[in-house]
């Protein structure tokens, strides 16, 4: 690998000085020609993350078959085993790793300090869990994650009758004072930034005394697939979230059935590899894709026939054969949100102008995402203009060189995507990816190198 110093563009998300120290380069492969292979991903990191908080609150023990396991869900095992919880990895019949038999504490403790990493479903999922705790529970994450909103969380659980102490600034690090347990009852919120502050309270609902009656008062609730997924889990355990009217939900007191779980594998992850079928022009199918889901990556299959890509389904097998030329796009992305840097790597190579909008609210991911895609298309020779709300990219020769992924793993993605097209890229950071596939840099040289990804 080679180990290079390059300078920092205008837009600097790390906040400090490592950007000017040496960096590891990751060569992204390129393609020879079209992209032919067959892919199989590992589990859903949004389905293991909310399956294990569940069955920590749980009436007896729950088997999760086929989890995802990565830097985040190592993030959500300890911090629930922090608070007591029994997690024991059991041998699995899957390819990807130990399936995890969840115990429940009989009671839960806190007197702890839980590092969430760059886990956003730890740091705003496992804190209602904390209010049911007995005893304070530090919060903290990685310096680079410090800076996400926290503040609708941390003024939910204190409308809740949590005691929570962040010395007034809204984020990271704090500490939920748990007494054993939460009084619950009517709050409103605005989730406008993420729909995991409405995951978070729905999940742990059931268990507070008085319920919750949630309502979100901001003006656009981001990524609602991710929240109808919440609810669909929560159903399968015996917990009934009714919606009177958009933007409230309503959940009674009541118990968390323990059950054995099957885990989707991760559609969003699919995304790359599904893009490699659209820029080169080639063909790759991902199998296990259930017939019915709750996923956002789901709509993946809707969404890259806009590009001029071609989409089949046979059985379990999805298939994406890419088009000669990739039209351009005018994309409203609110639901799918975490699929937007793959949707703008491929525009990034259409035969127009496009605009993706309706992604505002992925500035505050693991990093600003608007702003570090154009800063790092537009340091290729790209033409990227960010929108209040979105981006506008129009299509230019790109050209090899370094690009930051700000350890953000999803940025890691979007340039191996244009690597495979564009000769001499050079991924900083590769193994951020990690964080939700750590077998990414394997499985993308094996689809090129040997047709398969698995």
């Amino acid at each position: 690998m080679l180990i290079s110093k390059y300078s920092a563009p205008d837009f600097d998300p790390y906040g400090d000085n490592r950007v000017d120290e040496p960096n590891t380069l990751w060569p992204a492969p390129v393609a020879d020609g079209p992209v032919t292979a067959s892919v199989s991903l590992p589990g859903s990191k949004s389905l293991t993350a909310r399956e294990l908080v569940l069955s920590a609150l749980a009436d007896g023990p729950s088997l999760l078959r086929a989890p995802l396991h990565s830097r985040d869900t190592a993030n959500m095992v300890e911090a629930l085993r922090a608070l007591g919880v029994s997690i024991v990895e059991q041998p699995g019949a899957g390819e990807f790793g130990a399936d995890l038999l969840i115990t429940p504490a009989e009671e839960l403790l806190g007197s702890t300090t839980i590092e969430c990493g760059q886990a956003g479903t730890v740091m705003r999922f496992v804190p209602p869990v904390a209010g049911l705790a007995l005893g304070p529970t530090m919060f903290d994450a990685d310096d680079s994650a410090r800076g996400r909103p926290m503040g609708t969380i941390i003024a939910a659980l204190r409308a809740l009758g949590v005691d929570v102490n962040d010395d007034g600034r809204g984020a990271l690090p704090f500490t939920v004072h748990g007494t054993g347990t939460v009084a619950g009852g009517a709050i409103e919120i605005d989730a406008s930034s993420s729909s995991q502050f409405v995951s978070a309270l729905l999940l742990s609902a059931s268990r507070f005394e008085g319920g919750l009656d949630l309502t979100h008062s901001g003006e656009r609730l981001p990524s609602l697939p991710h929240i109808e997924m919440t609810v669909a889990a929560l159903a399968a355990r015996g917990v009934t979230v009714e919606s009177p009217e958009v933007g409230r939900w309503v959940v009674k007191p009541g118990t968390i059935v323990a059950r054995e779980v099957d885990i989707e594998p991760d559609l969003s992850n699919a995304a790359p590899f599904l893009a490699a079928a659209v820029v080169t022009g080639g063909t790759v199918t991902v199998s296990g894709w259930p017939e019915t889901t709750t996923q956002v990556g789901a709509d993946l299959a809707d969404l890259l026939p806009l590009f001029g890509a071609t989409v089949t389904r046979d059985g379990d097998r999805l298939t994406v054969s890419g088009p000669e030329r990739i039209a351009a796009v005018q994309l409203d992305l609110t639901t799918g949100g975490e699929l937007a840097p793959a949707i703008v790597a491929i525009a990034a190579l259409a035969d127009g102008p496009s605009e993706i909008t309706g992604i505002g609210h992925i500035r505050h991911h693991e990093t600003d995402r608007l702003a570090a895609l154009a800063a790092e298309i537009n340091r290729l020779g790209g033409a990227v203009t960010e929108l209040e709300d979105g981006l506008r990219i129009e299509p230019r020769t790109l050209h090899g060189g370094a690009w930051r992924s700000y350890e953000d793993h999803r940025m890691a993605t979007a340039g191996a995507i244009l690597g495979l097209v564009v000769p001499g890229v050079e991924i900083e950071n590769i193994a951020t990816t990690a964080k939700t596939l750590p077998q990414f840099p394997q499985l993308w040289a094996r689809m090129l190198e040997t047709g398969t990804a698995a």
